[in-house]
């Protein structure tokens, strides 16, 4: 079984390169790509953000501390806007799926990290652990 630092860096780096090839769609144009903006906010800047929030996890050790493991959670809410289950209904779906479903799979593993670190910390009654 692999450690649970290897697990949500490998689940970071999915969606990193995930988000990266979107990102590179859009500025090509090449189908499909995301759409230009949408009311929130503009796709590019929140790709950006969404990747840069998985590197500092990466970096500050996903699994091993609280700002990693803070950042490991913002990562996957931040894929998931962008992959997340209201993209079944996305017309380009048949196009799409592969990426979709790799990066829900992705969150999943960091949530799935998250909630056992979470659980682990309160079997142990390390409460200064929590993230």
């Amino acid at each position: 079984m692999p450690h649970p630092t290897q697990t949500s860096t490998a689940a970071l780096a999915v969606l990193i390169i995930l988000q990266a090839v979107m990102l590179g769609a859009l500025y090509a144009g090449v189908p499909p790509h995301p759409p230009e903006a949408t009311p929130l906010f503009g796709i590019a800047p929140f790709l950006g953000a969404s990747m840069s929030a998985a590197v500092a996890a990466m970096l500050l050790g996903s699994g091993s501390s609280r700002s990693g493991r803070a950042l490991c959670l913002l990562a996957a809410l931040m894929a998931l806007v962008s992959f997340g289950p209201q993209k079944y209904l996305d017309a380009q779906f048949g196009l799409i799926w592969p990426a979709v479903i790799a990066a829900q799979l992705a969150c999943l593993a960091l949530l799935a990290g998250a909630f056992r670190h979470a659980r682990s910390a309160t079997a142990t009654g390390r409460q200064e652990d929590w993230a």
